[in-house]
């Protein structure tokens, strides 16, 4: 290379190109090319440099043993100056310099480059004054850092809790979108119920991305200024943290917290990535700047306003709807634990793992890492958490409940045979309903002298009503009627092989209720023109005509559609089963954490302890019943759980009516039909006490009484409504369709009451009744009947109790003072004295 050439590369290529041209000139003169081979030593360290090095081709390589010195190992390309800061400072060379592959350098001897600057002085001049301006950035560098540090620190966030723990779908899906999150720069809202380590997430999304070498901050926006000037600093003042942030990631945590003077600000901030910093009254407002800051948002619930900027929207799931994870949360919060304290690992038992995983967990993950070191600090010396440990974590559903189950095996077993309840509903009833509706037709039709006319009116009636209370919808599951309907379903499909329909669920839960109120008035208008009671052929008519529904239905749709929204009788024992001191439930911690199959639901194959069953003949999940009104008790998810989840609770009576309960309007209507059919029974004692002299063997007229007599009950309640909501002008008193459930022990009381009279005055005369009914003399038979005012008692204790029961059961729905629901208290105690009057007197 010529002389020019080499003056031209100098200048376009190496650091020495701040030199004048006379200075390069006289440079190129005194270079001396040299080859080196690969791997060989070119510079060894701590020593006096031997020459100047311009590296003209190949790859070179510093070594250092100075481990506090990472930076000096470095590499070098064409056009590397080597050795120039020690030659001018007259320095020890740093470190040991090598050849990666064959390289071509210049060399200037050191006798000569100091010769050189002895005749150029400005070569000494031109890289005194560089040093001196990279010192100058370095310190101002430096200085910024300093200042830097100092106002990020109260708020940095070195690293990642932990990562998200678990395997459900929900956690896997949680990584996905952290991941997604961290490929790009855009903003993040993560919301989410509190306890959820939402800002751990923001921080994995930082940790996670490209830029994770840059600060990452968080700040509370609880104690943002409402001027935001912390945030965006003040114009020609001090900087913000956005500006001192950079590249960084800022974490908004608690977004629900932010001053609403802040909101559109930081709106404009994801919108644009620009912030306009604060200026004081009566300046001009300053100019915006652009932000190079990632946003991460962490709140508890979406704010309109800023949901609409961001980029990405992270909704965290609640720890209960991820209860298979609890496992492998407890796992790691154990391990945890006892790491950082050098205590043995406890083991957790399947009971105490059970109890986690059935409760809700309000406090999520929060509360369940309390809640293990806490069971950790308990337990001591012993090596198992057992489930007495995590006292707290009881949920709220399952308080004041005994699972009998539990309490008596022998209950288990007889409830999992094959006795409960096909045998008994195959074997017998399938059978006895035949019978009897035969004797009905063909018997004598007087209730004195058939027995099955006894048996329907005078045995079944007081029985079902007083079996509500104590095992709710247990009729149900040896109902006759859907008996047939079962073998209905089997045979037509054996004879017409095909598909049965869905259910449409959605008409049949926005009309089925009015339809099953539909029949039932028709049934009781039935029932007092045509005096169903002493009429046995009527009385088998009604009986086929609800088998017959039960039938055809049974042969269209899947399952029982007919007993869950169509049949009166099912609409009448889920309404009184809210009353239940039963109840037949599901641990949901279980069923979520553990169950794929869902067998009781759907049905399937054994698995396990679980029997092969064709799943719940209601599509109810035991899981997720909340009340009484769609489980009849039949038993097939109890026999085809594989986890033993399933519960057959004792608890306080009614207690789903003020804690879970959902009201509905037909439920209302039925439970208003069911109070006047009291008063239609007994409408010969009605008309008597109001001193009404009605003809009621004309039949328009008693149609209309009839009526009048079953709307009646309703006017008065809902005429006392309305004097609730005239006089309590302070205070808005709950919806009528909420409070009008407080009237169910009256009407089953009241209904109870009346039936007594039946069911202690003819039942025990069922002996000679049946002789009778088949032409035999039993005159001198046994009979047991109570004395009429042993009865008149019975039936007065049973409606002063259900009054009663009636005014505690209201104020515990409605949660309002005593004075506030008067007037629906007096309309009890008014209808239970009317009931008085027309069935004990």
């Amino acid at each position: 290379m010529t002389s020019p050439n080499t003056v031209i590369w100098l200048r376009e290529r190496t650091t020495l190109g701040i030199l004048s041209s006379m200075v390069l000139d006289a440079i190129a003169q005194t270079l001396e090319e040299q080859v080196v081979p690969a791997n060989s030593t070119l510079v060894s360290e701590a020593t006096h440099p031997e020459a100047l090095y311009i590296v003209q081709d190949g790859q070179l390589e510093s070594e250092t043993t100075n481990q506090n010195s990472s930076a000096l190992a470095r590499g070098f390309l064409p056009g590397a100056v080597i050795n120039l800061q020690e030659l001018l400072l007259d320095e020890l060379t740093p470190c040991k310099i090598v050849t990666l592959t064959e390289s071509h350098v210049w060399v200037i001897p050191t006798a000569k480059f100091r010769d050189l600057i002895s005749q150029y002085p400005e070569i000494n001049q031109a890289f005194s004054r560089q040093l001196a301006q990279e010192l100058a950035q370095v310190t101002s560098a430096l200085t910024y850092e300093q200042e830097r540090s100092v106002a990020l620190r109260p708020y940095l966030v070195t690293k990642a809790q932990r990562g998200i723990v678990g395997t459900s779908r929900y956690a896997v899906r949680l990584r996905e979108q952290i991941r997604g999150a961290a490929t790009d720069r855009k903003s993040v809202e993560i919301f989410g119920e509190p306890g959820l380590e939402k800002d751990n997430i923001a921080t994995l999304i930082h940790f996670s991305s490209p830029k994770r070498r840059e600060p990452i901050i968080k700040i509370n926006c609880g104690i943002l200024q409402t001027s935001g000037a912390d945030l965006f600093g003040r114009a020609g003042g001090k900087p913000g943290l956005l500006e001192w942030l950079g590249e960084g990631s800022l974490i908004l945590n608690n977004i629900q917290e932010l001053p609403p003077e802040l909101l559109q600000p930081v709106a404009q901030l994801l919108q644009t990535n620009t912030y306009t910093p604060v200026s004081r009254p009566g300046e001009p407002a300053a100019t915006p700047r652009t932000s190079k800051a990632r946003i991460l948002l962490v709140s508890e619930k979406t704010e309109s306003k800023i949901e609409r900027c961001v980029g990405h929207i992270i909704k965290v799931p609640p720890l209960r709807v991820r209860k298979a994870d609890i496992k492998a949360q407890v796992e790691y919060y154990t391990s945890l634990y006892v790491r950082s304290r050098g205590l043995k690992k406890p083991h957790i038992t399947p009971e105490a793992l059970r109890r986690l995983q059935s409760y809700d967990f309000p406090g999520n993950l929060k509360e369940l890492k309390n809640l293990v070191e806490r069971a950790i600090v308990q337990a001591g010396e012993r090596r198992e958490l057992t489930e007495e440990i995590f006292w707290a974590a009881e949920p709220k559903k399952k308080q004041f409940r005994v699972n009998l189950l539990n309490l008596y095996p022998g209950l288990r077993r007889f409830l999992r045979s094959s006795w409960w309840p096909d045998k008994i509903n195959y074997g017998f009833t399938v059978v006895a309903f035949a019978f009897i509706v035969g004797v009905l037709f063909l018997g004598p039709q007087t209730r004195d002298r058939n027995f099955a006319l006894n048996l329907f009116w005078a045995w079944w009636w007081p029985l079902i009503l007083l079996i509500f209370p104590f095992f709710g919808r247990v009729w149900c599951a040896v109902c006759p009627f859907m008996i047939y309907g079962e073998i209905t379903q089997k045979l037509s499909l054996w004879l017409f092989p095909r598909q049965l329909k869905r259910w449409p669920r959605e008409q049949a839960e926005k009309w089925g209720g009015w339809f099953l109120f539909g029949l039932f008035t028709l049934i009781f208008l039935w029932e007092e023109l045509w005096h169903l009671e002493n009429t046995a052929y009527l009385s088998a008519c009604l009986l086929l005509l609800i088998t017959s529904g039960a039938m055809i239905f049974s042969a269209l749709f899947e399952r029982r559609f007919w007993c869950r929204y169509l049949c009166p009788i099912g609409g009448m024992n889920g309404l009184f089963a809210k009353l239940s001191m039963t109840e037949l439930r599901a641990q949901q911690g279980i069923c979520s954490a553990t169950c794929t199959t869902y067998q009781c639901y759907k049905g399937g194959p054994e698995k396990g302890e679980g029997m092969e069953t064709d799943g719940c003949p209601l599509y109810s999940h035991p899981a997720q019943l909340e009340d009484n009104r769609d489980c009849v008790l039949c038993m097939t998810c109890l026999k085809a759980c594989p986890h033993r989840s399933v519960e057959f609770n004792l608890r306080p009576p009614g207690i789903e009516l003020w804690t879970t309960h959902v009201p509905r309007n037909y439920e209302v209507a039925l439970l208003f039909l069911l109070l006047g059919g009291i008063y239609i029974h007994r409408l010969p004692e009605l008309l008597d006490r109001l001193g009404l002299q009605i003809d009621l063997t004309r039949f328009w007229l008693h149609l209309g009484i009839s009526i009048i007599a079953l709307l009646m009950p309703s006017a008065i309640i809902l005429s006392s409504y309305w004097l609730i909501k005239i006089f309590n002008t302070r205070r808005k008193p709950r919806r009528l369709i909420e409070l009008a459930y407080g009237y169910l022990p009256l009407v089953l009381g009241g209904n109870f009451a009346h039936y007594l009279r039946l069911g202690l005055g003819e039942s025990g005369k069922i002996i000679p009744v049946t002789f009778a009914t088949f032409g035999l003399s039993g005159e001198q038979l046994p009979i047991l009947v109570a004395h009429p005012a042993v009865i008149a008692f019975l039936q007065g204790a049973t409606l002063i109790f259900a009054v009663l029961l009636t005014i505690v059961l209201t104020q515990k729905i409605a949660r309002q003072p005593l004075t506030t629901l008067i007037w629906q208290h007096l309309t009890a105690m008014i209808l239970g004295i009317s009931m008085w009057t027309i069935i004990v007197l």
